[in-house]
């Protein structure tokens, strides 16, 4: 069976989590624990509920519960009840506006030699064969004209006159 943990605040911790769950604005999450934290405190200035009782009355499972109060004896109160920093960054983007802009820039460009239009695949390869990026799939590029709202077929492309349809 997994250990119990018990939570034991202290008046000046009690009167922090007061504060946090009545005054000011907070995230939800924050505040809930901090009253669920409020009604666990098995110490001489807390109302000593049972698991079970605060799940049901906070809305809570009492899995969560347990684990609050793993989180609050092992590692304090601010980590109780606030977010976990994130450990790793955020991926870099690697296809920005520098890559929209040459690439919109290619597919107004003339088409090579021998083809009628540009197509997704042959911007892809493109783009890599000018070293603008080390490498691209067709469906990146498709993604990114999709986008920008650039049709290779229409007449945004730059190359082709527009002509107006006769109203019905």
């Amino acid at each position: 069976m997994a250990p119990r943990y018990k939570v034991t605040l202290t008046k000046d911790e009690r009167r922090k989590l007061e504060a946090i769950s009545t005054k000011g604005k907070r995230a939800a999450r924050t505040v809930l624990y901090s009253r669920a934290l409020l009604l666990l405190d098995a110490g001489e200035y807390g109302p000593k509920w049972f698991v079970e009782k605060v799940a049901e009355a906070l809305g809570i499972t009492s899995r969560s519960l347990e684990h609050l109060k793993k989180r609050f004896v092992e590692q304090g109160l601010s980590a109780a009840i606030e977010r976990k920093e994130r450990m790793t960054r955020p991926r870099e983007i690697l296809f920005g506006g520098d890559f929209e802009a040459q690439l919109l820039a290619l597919a107004c460009s003339e088409t090579p030699e021998g083809r009628s239009r540009w197509t997704v695949r042959l911007l892809a390869e493109k783009m890599v064969e000018l070293n603008i990026v080390p490498s691209v799939s067709p469906m990146t590029v498709c993604n990114t004209l999709k986008k920008m709202n650039f049709s290779l077929t229409k007449a945004n492309t730059g190359k082709y006159r527009q002509t107006k349809t006769q109203a019905l």
